[in-house]
């Protein structure tokens, strides 16, 4: 994993990279925001992750436009963790930013960095709900 830069060396961050992290985020809690959706949850005991870790991941699809859109979208979101997550994020959670359309070149980016720090605090406020269970595999109807 990739760390990402930061200020503050006490709370290292490092970047999602595999499907899997991304869907078990992707299930917990989300809240939207004009220019992200941001998708949090918090790891439980015994997964093979540092405990005091942030990890974040980004994603932008095809909807927002173009390769060059996709990846203004995704630069902006990743400064946006590098300046909020090592002071407003908590130790043992996963974040995943997903870009909007917004998010590319309209809208501002200050304005972003404060809906960042808000909804941080919102999903954090939020009880921790338990996981979804899953399906059995092999239980296709017939």
């Amino acid at each position: 994993m990739a760390a990402i830069r930061s200020d503050d060396p006490t709370r290292p961050t490092a970047v999602l990279r595999q499907r899997a992290d991304f869907l078990k985020a992707a299930s917990a809690q989300r809240k939207g925001m004009p220019g992200f959706l941001l998708q949090a949850r918090k790891r439980r005991e015994g997964e093979p992750v540092a405990p005091d870790l942030i990890r974040v991941g980004f994603t932008c699809s095809k909807k927002l436009g173009n390769a060059v859109a996709r990846n203004r979208a995704k630069r902006r979101l990743r400064e946006i963790a590098r300046a909020v997550l090592p002071k407003a994020g908590r130790p043992g959670w996963d974040y995943v930013l997903v870009g909007r359309p917004e998010a590319t070149a309209t809208r501002d980016f200050a304005a972003m960095l404060a809906e960042f720090e808000t909804v941080l605090t919102i999903i954090h406020d939020l009880p921790i709900s338990p996981p979804r269970p899953r399906k059995p595999k092999g239980s296709k109807r017939k």
